[in-house]
Protein backbone atom coordinates (compact mmCIF):
# COMPACT_ATOMS: atom_id res chain seq x y z
CA UNK A 1 0.00 0.00 0.00
CA UNK A 2 1.64 3.46 -1.30
CA UNK A 3 -0.06 5.43 1.51
CA UNK A 4 0.57 5.67 4.68
CA UNK A 5 -2.32 6.83 6.91
CA UNK A 6 -0.52 6.96 10.42
CA UNK A 7 2.41 8.48 11.00
CA UNK A 8 3.98 7.13 14.76
CA UNK A 9 6.03 9.64 17.26
CA UNK A 10 7.78 7.71 19.80
CA UNK A 11 7.67 8.92 23.42
CA UNK A 12 9.12 6.62 25.66
CA UNK A 13 8.72 6.36 29.88
CA UNK A 14 10.03 4.08 32.02
CA UNK A 15 7.79 0.59 33.49
CA UNK A 16 9.24 -1.91 34.61
CA UNK A 17 7.53 -5.99 34.77
CA UNK A 18 8.23 -8.49 37.18
CA UNK A 19 10.21 -10.95 36.62
CA UNK A 20 11.63 -9.63 32.87
CA UNK A 21 12.85 -5.76 32.24
CA UNK A 22 11.11 -4.24 29.76
CA UNK A 23 12.27 -1.06 27.27
CA UNK A 24 10.72 2.08 28.42
CA UNK A 25 6.84 2.53 27.28
CA UNK A 26 4.28 5.29 27.24
CA UNK A 27 1.52 4.85 29.56
CA UNK A 28 -1.09 5.74 26.48
CA UNK A 29 -0.81 5.21 22.41
CA UNK A 30 2.30 2.63 21.79
CA UNK A 31 2.66 0.82 18.62
CA UNK A 32 4.60 -2.26 19.87
CA UNK A 33 8.02 -2.70 21.81
CA UNK A 34 11.07 -0.87 21.04
CA UNK A 35 13.27 -3.83 21.75
CA UNK A 36 12.76 -7.57 22.99
CA UNK A 37 12.44 -8.11 26.64
CA UNK A 38 16.24 -8.69 28.34
CA UNK A 39 16.53 -11.32 31.02
CA UNK A 40 15.85 -15.06 31.56
CA UNK A 41 12.21 -16.14 30.77
CA UNK A 42 9.77 -18.59 32.39
CA UNK A 43 8.13 -21.35 31.13
CA UNK A 44 4.99 -21.31 28.93
CA UNK A 45 1.99 -21.56 31.16
CA UNK A 46 -0.12 -24.32 30.47
CA UNK A 47 -3.35 -24.13 28.58
CA UNK A 48 -2.69 -20.07 28.29
CA UNK A 49 -1.71 -17.28 25.47
CA UNK A 50 -3.74 -14.84 27.39
CA UNK A 51 -1.66 -11.42 27.50
CA UNK A 52 -0.55 -8.60 24.32
CA UNK A 53 1.59 -9.84 21.73
CA UNK A 54 4.26 -8.15 19.53
CA UNK A 55 5.76 -9.59 16.38
CA UNK A 56 7.50 -6.47 15.72
CA UNK A 57 8.28 -6.34 11.67
CA UNK A 58 8.08 -9.96 11.51
CA UNK A 59 4.17 -9.26 11.63
CA UNK A 60 4.54 -6.39 8.67
CA UNK A 61 4.74 -8.24 4.85
CA UNK A 62 3.76 -4.79 2.64
CA UNK A 63 4.94 -6.82 -0.74
CA UNK A 64 2.90 -9.86 0.17
CA UNK A 65 3.80 -13.65 -1.39
CA UNK A 66 4.89 -14.56 -4.89
CA UNK A 67 2.15 -17.41 -4.99
CA UNK A 68 1.48 -16.93 -9.11
CA UNK A 69 2.99 -20.91 -9.79
CA UNK A 70 0.62 -22.26 -7.14
CA UNK A 71 -2.63 -21.03 -9.23
CA UNK A 72 -5.46 -22.66 -10.95
CA UNK A 73 -7.15 -21.68 -14.27
CA UNK A 74 -9.50 -19.77 -11.54
CA UNK A 75 -7.14 -18.29 -9.51
CA UNK A 76 -5.29 -16.70 -12.42
CA UNK A 77 -8.52 -15.18 -13.43
CA UNK A 78 -9.37 -13.58 -9.90
CA UNK A 79 -5.78 -12.42 -9.44
CA UNK A 80 -5.47 -10.62 -13.20
CA UNK A 81 -8.77 -8.50 -12.13
CA UNK A 82 -6.85 -8.13 -9.12
CA UNK A 83 -4.85 -4.77 -9.44
CA UNK A 84 -2.14 -4.47 -6.51
CA UNK A 85 -0.25 -1.13 -5.50
CA UNK A 86 2.61 -3.47 -4.14
CA UNK A 87 3.84 -7.20 -4.92
CA UNK A 88 5.22 -8.95 -8.08
CA UNK A 89 2.15 -7.91 -9.45
CA UNK A 90 2.18 -4.11 -9.30
CA UNK A 91 0.02 -2.46 -11.36
CA UNK A 92 -0.10 0.85 -11.94
CA UNK A 93 -0.87 3.78 -8.98
CA UNK A 94 -3.76 4.89 -11.60
CA UNK A 95 -5.18 1.29 -12.04
CA UNK A 96 -4.83 0.32 -7.99
CA UNK A 97 -7.83 -1.90 -7.11
CA UNK A 98 -7.03 -2.62 -3.18
CA UNK A 99 -10.71 -2.68 -1.30
CA UNK A 100 -8.61 -2.01 1.41
CA UNK A 101 -6.79 1.07 0.62
CA UNK A 102 -9.13 2.48 -2.40
CA UNK A 103 -12.85 1.93 -0.41
CA UNK A 104 -11.86 1.30 3.09
CA UNK A 105 -13.22 -2.26 2.92
CA UNK A 106 -12.32 -4.36 6.69
CA UNK A 107 -8.77 -6.22 5.70
CA UNK A 108 -10.70 -9.09 6.92
CA UNK A 109 -9.73 -12.69 7.50
CA UNK A 110 -6.30 -14.00 7.11
CA UNK A 111 -5.28 -10.76 5.86
CA UNK A 112 -5.20 -9.19 9.18
CA UNK A 113 -2.42 -11.95 9.63
CA UNK A 114 -0.66 -12.14 6.35
CA UNK A 115 -0.34 -7.93 5.99
CA UNK A 116 -0.85 -5.99 9.57
CA UNK A 117 -0.04 -8.26 11.82
CA UNK A 118 0.17 -5.59 14.78
CA UNK A 119 0.48 -6.06 17.93
CA UNK A 120 -3.22 -7.32 19.80
CA UNK A 121 -4.41 -8.99 22.80
CA UNK A 122 -5.71 -12.87 23.52
CA UNK A 123 -8.36 -12.77 25.81
CA UNK A 124 -9.45 -16.46 27.23
CA UNK A 125 -13.30 -17.18 28.45
CA UNK A 126 -14.61 -20.32 29.72
CA UNK A 127 -15.71 -21.44 26.09
CA UNK A 128 -14.19 -18.55 23.51
CA UNK A 129 -10.69 -16.99 23.18
CA UNK A 130 -11.25 -13.43 21.69
CA UNK A 131 -8.32 -11.83 19.74
CA UNK A 132 -7.93 -7.97 20.07
CA UNK A 133 -6.26 -6.68 16.85
CA UNK A 134 -4.73 -2.95 17.24
CA UNK A 135 -4.75 -2.75 13.36
CA UNK A 136 -8.22 -2.02 12.45
CA UNK A 137 -9.26 -2.08 16.22
CA UNK A 138 -11.74 -5.20 15.33
CA UNK A 139 -11.96 -8.92 17.34
CA UNK A 140 -11.92 -12.82 16.21
CA UNK A 141 -14.41 -14.60 18.35
CA UNK A 142 -12.49 -18.22 18.34
CA UNK A 143 -15.07 -20.65 20.28
CA UNK A 144 -13.40 -23.39 22.45
CA UNK A 145 -16.77 -24.89 23.02
CA UNK A 146 -16.96 -27.88 21.27
CA UNK A 147 -19.10 -26.74 18.48
CA UNK A 148 -18.31 -27.61 14.54
CA UNK A 149 -17.77 -25.25 11.94
CA UNK A 150 -21.00 -24.35 9.50
CA UNK A 151 -21.13 -26.42 6.88
CA UNK A 152 -22.39 -23.95 4.20
CA UNK A 153 -21.64 -21.13 6.09
CA UNK A 154 -23.08 -17.10 5.04
CA UNK A 155 -19.28 -15.61 4.31
CA UNK A 156 -18.24 -13.10 6.67
CA UNK A 157 -15.07 -10.98 6.28
CA UNK A 158 -13.77 -12.41 9.46
CA UNK A 159 -14.87 -15.65 9.25
CA UNK A 160 -15.80 -18.30 11.57
CA UNK A 161 -13.67 -20.08 13.64
CA UNK A 162 -12.91 -23.24 16.15
CA UNK A 163 -9.87 -23.89 18.52
CA UNK A 164 -8.57 -26.50 20.33
CA UNK A 165 -5.73 -27.74 22.65
CA UNK A 166 -3.44 -30.22 21.14
CA UNK A 167 -1.10 -30.38 23.88
CA UNK A 168 -0.19 -28.40 27.14
CA UNK A 169 1.37 -25.14 25.11
CA UNK A 170 -0.05 -25.50 21.43
CA UNK A 171 -3.53 -23.85 20.70
CA UNK A 172 -4.80 -24.54 16.93
CA UNK A 173 -7.80 -22.94 14.88
CA UNK A 174 -9.89 -23.77 12.17
CA UNK A 175 -11.44 -21.24 10.31
CA UNK A 176 -13.67 -21.28 7.61
CA UNK A 177 -16.69 -18.99 5.49
CA UNK A 178 -14.65 -16.00 4.17
CA UNK A 179 -15.39 -13.58 2.29
CA UNK A 180 -13.76 -13.30 -1.45
CA UNK A 181 -14.08 -9.80 -1.39
CA UNK A 182 -10.94 -9.45 0.19
CA UNK A 183 -7.50 -10.29 -0.81
CA UNK A 184 -5.15 -12.28 0.97
CA UNK A 185 -1.94 -10.04 0.92
CA UNK A 186 -0.66 -6.80 -0.15
CA UNK A 187 -0.41 -8.27 -3.69
CA UNK A 188 -3.60 -9.18 -4.38
CA UNK A 189 -3.10 -12.85 -3.94
CA UNK A 190 -7.39 -13.86 -3.84
CA UNK A 191 -9.05 -16.51 -2.16
CA UNK A 192 -12.23 -18.68 -3.19
CA UNK A 193 -15.42 -18.48 0.12
CA UNK A 194 -14.19 -22.33 0.41
CA UNK A 195 -10.41 -21.51 1.44
CA UNK A 196 -9.97 -23.18 5.05
CA UNK A 197 -7.58 -21.55 7.23
CA UNK A 198 -5.23 -23.91 10.11
CA UNK A 199 -3.51 -21.29 12.81
CA UNK A 200 -1.32 -22.95 15.42
CA UNK A 201 0.17 -20.81 18.04
CA UNK A 202 2.28 -22.73 20.35
CA UNK A 203 3.74 -21.07 23.34
CA UNK A 204 7.87 -21.74 23.16
CA UNK A 205 8.17 -20.04 26.76
CA UNK A 206 6.70 -17.57 28.94
CA UNK A 207 7.31 -14.72 26.65
CA UNK A 208 7.17 -16.30 23.23
CA UNK A 209 4.45 -17.19 21.13
CA UNK A 210 5.13 -18.88 17.57
CA UNK A 211 2.47 -18.54 14.75
CA UNK A 212 1.92 -20.74 11.78
CA UNK A 213 -0.85 -20.21 9.17
CA UNK A 214 -1.19 -22.51 6.64
CA UNK A 215 -4.13 -22.05 4.09
CA UNK A 216 -5.66 -24.66 2.03
CA UNK A 217 -8.07 -23.26 -1.15
CA UNK A 218 -8.19 -26.28 -3.87
CA UNK A 219 -10.05 -23.49 -5.95
CA UNK A 220 -7.88 -21.14 -6.59
CA UNK A 221 -4.51 -22.61 -5.80
CA UNK A 222 -3.10 -26.31 -6.67
CA UNK A 223 -1.95 -27.54 -2.58
CA UNK A 224 -1.89 -25.82 0.41
CA UNK A 225 1.12 -23.33 1.44
CA UNK A 226 2.24 -22.02 4.99
CA UNK A 227 3.09 -18.04 4.48
CA UNK A 228 3.83 -17.45 8.34
CA UNK A 229 5.88 -20.69 9.44
CA UNK A 230 6.56 -20.22 13.78
CA UNK A 231 6.76 -16.19 13.26
CA UNK A 232 7.97 -15.31 16.95
CA UNK A 233 5.66 -13.08 18.79
CA UNK A 234 6.66 -10.93 22.01
CA UNK A 235 4.60 -10.75 25.46
CA UNK A 236 4.70 -7.19 25.89
CA UNK A 237 3.69 -5.40 29.37
CA UNK A 238 0.49 -6.37 30.84
CA UNK A 239 -0.99 -2.74 31.46
CA UNK A 240 0.76 -1.54 27.69
CA UNK A 241 -2.05 0.49 26.05
CA UNK A 242 -1.92 0.75 22.45
CA UNK A 243 -2.82 3.11 19.45
CA UNK A 244 -5.96 3.38 17.24
CA UNK A 245 -4.87 1.94 13.84
CA UNK A 246 -8.04 2.06 12.02
CA UNK A 247 -7.89 3.10 7.62
CA UNK A 248 -11.50 4.36 6.94
CA UNK A 249 -13.77 5.53 4.25
CA UNK A 250 -12.21 9.56 4.41
CA UNK A 251 -8.49 7.73 4.54
CA UNK A 252 -9.64 5.50 1.02
CA UNK A 253 -11.22 8.72 -0.15
CA UNK A 254 -7.42 10.53 0.16
CA UNK A 255 -5.78 7.38 -0.91
CA UNK A 256 -7.60 8.07 -4.32
CA UNK A 257 -7.49 11.86 -4.44
CA UNK A 258 -3.83 10.59 -4.44
CA UNK A 259 -4.04 8.31 -6.88
CA UNK A 260 -5.90 10.93 -9.40
CA UNK A 261 -3.32 13.56 -8.73
CA UNK A 262 -0.72 10.99 -9.58
CA UNK A 263 -2.32 9.81 -13.01
CA UNK A 264 -2.42 13.78 -13.81
CA UNK A 265 0.85 14.44 -13.24
CA UNK A 266 1.81 11.58 -15.45
CA UNK A 267 0.17 13.15 -18.59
Amino acid sequence: MRLHFIVFIIVWLTLLVPGRTYAQMKPWNNVGLSEPPTGPSGPAPRHDLSGIWDAGAGGIQPGGYNVAALFTPRGEEMAKANKPGNGPRIADVSEDNDPLSTLGDPAGFPRILLYELRPFQIVQTTNQLLMLYMFEKVWRVIWTDGRELPKDPDPRWYGYSVGRWEDDSTFVVQSVGLDDRTWLDNAGNPHSTSMRVVERYHRADRDTLELTVTLDDPVIYKKPFTPLNKLAMRLMPNDTDLIEMITSASDAQAYKKEIANQAKRKQ
